[in-house]
């Protein structure tokens, strides 16, 4: 097992969503994901604390900058501009693998309740940490966590769009997330 190449964490998650499709969660273990990898199995405990932790990789990262572009917004944006400069800088994480697995990740989750609830949690998680941000800018409680709400809202609607769009693209993900947030905010001024 070729333990010192780069990239082990990447490859554990990709190894990680081809087996969860292929044969289904339950079924998975960490010695296949592993193996798949080509790592061992405690070059993949150094990585994730279990198999359930994959779904999340990157969640702190995603979080940060979220929370770093709301809280970098002009002291003059609204509350949903400084959701739309948090979902821009988080845009910086989102690559080629985040495109390529979106699909095999959605269908791992929804064959899943395991992982369905890993992933509501995550959403409730990114929500917070929106909410939290926005506060800190000042922004009132309930409004904050409707911003918070809407700001994950947009970026999964966003996500999903561009994970299954034109792969050839090469456009970039905040084109999607900001245009779910410009539908959403215009859904919601017309609830009157």
């Amino acid at each position: 097992m070729a333990r010192w190449e780069p990239g082990a964490r990447e490859r554990l998650v990709v190894a990680a969503v081809d087996l969860f499709t292929e044969q289904g969660y339950d079924a998975t273990t960490v010695a296949q994901i592993a193996e798949r990898a080509g790592v061992t199995k405690s070059t993949f405990f150094r990585h994730f604390p279990d198999k359930r932790g994959l779904l999340v990789a990157g969640q702190e990262t995603l979080s940060q900058l979220l929370t770093e572009g709301i809280a970098e917004a002009p002291a003059s944006a609204g509350p949903l501009d400084a959701v739309a400069a948090g979902l821009e800088r988080a845009s910086s994480a989102m690559g080629a693998m985040n495109r390529e697995l979106g699909p095999r990740l959605k269908a791992a989750v929804a064959a899943s309740a395991e992982l369905q609830e890993r992933d509501a949690l995550k959403i409730v998680s990114l929500a917070a940490a929106i909410t939290t941000a926005l506060v800190a800018r000042g922004v009132p409680d309930a409004t904050a966590a409707l911003a918070g709400e809407l700001g994950v809202l947009a970026f999964k609607r966003g996500y999903a769009e561009w994970s299954e769009g034109d792969r050839d693209g090469k456009d970039e993900f905040a084109q999607y997330a900001l245009a779910a947030l410009d539908e959403l905010r215009a859904a919601s001024a017309s609830l009157g």
